[in-house]
């Protein structure tokens, strides 16, 4: 195993971009944002607390993470809200506490394969639907799970995500229902990794979680790195399900928990419990950094599809999943490509473009996919963030301009595609 995909390009495109090199960062997921002033007051303001509290989490977190989740149609109690220094680690815990192998969607965030295979564990990979992600294609999955049972292997769980990572959309709940029924009728136990839930484009209208769907065998995870860019403080929270399964597994997370980080940070604690309940001036921002995510998640998508990409429209996050499959022969022929990795690798070292490879996410290798985050192209200074956030046309500021102008110029040039599509002007 080596390194997260997405920690090694990110560190690579830093390391390029310190040496002098123009570099478009479109390959780390973190949310580009600066931290909210009352944030960083409310963190000051307990940084003294240095006890390590409880492995659950502090009661006011867990009052206040009990209450988002209330507000959403997922009535919760705080005894039922567990704390971790992150929501990775949680998804590592909650596998753990499971046990056996995981049914991944495909594609998939690149940590859930590898959390799965350091447990022991082997993915069972089933793919989306087209067009959709994050949730594998209910009838493939029953085909798939009949097969590994009958190879005598032990499924035990499944997890997804909403909104998606890496393909930026949404599974509908029709499509979602499907997938939960399957998950009842073999007994898997569900993960939903709902950390972009806020950062949906259309709101909470149509949007239905796993959890309201089959209660009794999904656990929920969440935090506060996307929908409030603190990647940092590093502080995430599960919502184990009221059942004698769920309490079986809330009783192994606290178990894993106590035995690798003991507890979450308490300063931090205290300004996620702030976050949690939502205060309007945090409900604002959020509000603000979705306008700004979608604005600038569908200005690029545009740029992917001017070259002649497929791209599935992005519904929530700062993902996009462009295909250039229908221009695999020029792309061999011109520039010796046949993997998504050759692709990245071209992007990055001839274009100066940092992208991930679809094979990243447990995609096809062959398959020409390739995963673009586009929240790094806010700016490089906290001022101009803070400027992208407030502009009510951030597609003119200098440099989300710049960017997508470069995008304009090499996106055709990698597949001989006349340009099409102007680059807002200032």
């Amino acid at each position: 195993m080596s390194v997260s995909a997405t920690l090694a390009a990110n560190e690579t495109i830093i390391r390029r971009r310190e040496a002098g090199e123009y570099v478009l960062p479109l390959a780390f997921g973190e949310a580009g944002l600066p931290v909210h002033p009352e944030l960083i007051e409310v963190l000051s303001r307990h940084a003294g607390r240095n006890g390590y509290g409880p492995v659950s989490a502090i009661p006011s977190l867990a009052e206040a993470a009990a209450g988002y989740w209330s507000r959403r149609r997922l009535p919760t109690e705080p005894g039922n809200v567990i704390a971790g220094p992150g929501s990775k680690p949680l998804l590592y815990g909650l596998m753990a506490a499971i046990g056996g192998d995981m049914v991944l969607p495909q594609p998939s965030w690149v940590s859930y394969a590898a959390q799965c295979q350091m447990l022991g564990g082997t993915p069972l990979y089933v793919p989306t639907p087209t067009g959709v992600g994050g949730v594998p294609d209910p009838d493939v999955l029953e085909r798939h799970l009949d097969h590994a049972r009958a190879a005598g292997r032990k499924i035990t769980g499944m997890v997804l995500t909403l909104p998606d990572n890496p393909t930026g959309t949404v599974a509908d709940p029709d499509l979602l229902g499907r997938v939960c029924e399957l998950a009842r009728q073999w007994d898997l136990f569900i993960i939903s990794d709902e950390i972009y839930r806020d950062l949906r484009f259309a709101g909470e209208a149509g949007f239905v979680s796993p959890a309201e769907l089959a209660p009794e065998r999904t656990a929920v995870t969440t935090g506060i790195s996307k929908n409030l860019a603190l990647g940092g403080w590093r502080l995430g929270v599960s919502r184990l399900p009221d059942s004698p399964q769920g309490n079986e597994i809330r009783d192994r997370l606290l178990t894993i928990g106590s035995e690798i980080w003991s507890s979450a940070p308490q300063p931090v604690q205290h300004a996620a419990a702030f976050a949690f309940n939502e205060p309007p001036v945090l409900r604002e921002r959020i509000q603000e950094s979705v306008r700004l995510h979608a604005e600038v998640a569908h200005l690029v998508a545009a740029q992917f599809r001017a070259a002649g990409a497929t791209v599935p429209t992005p519904q929530g996050g700062f993902y996009l999943y462009p295909d250039f499959s229908d221009h695999r022969e020029v792309l061999e022929a011109k520039w010796s490509v046949t993997t998504s990795a050759d692709l990245a690798a071209l992007l990055l070292d001839r274009f100066g473009v940092g992208v991930l490879p679809g094979s990243a996410f447990g995609d096809d290798p062959k398959a020409l996919k390739l995963r673009v985050a586009t929240s790094q192209l806010y700016g490089d200074t906290d001022e101009q963030r803070e400027a992208s956030l407030r502009s009510a046309f951030p597609a003119q500021l200098p440099w989300l301009r710049a960017a997508l102008g470069r995008l304009a110029e090499v996106l055709p040039e990698l597949t001989e595609t006349k340009p099409s599509l102007a680059v807002p002007s200032a």
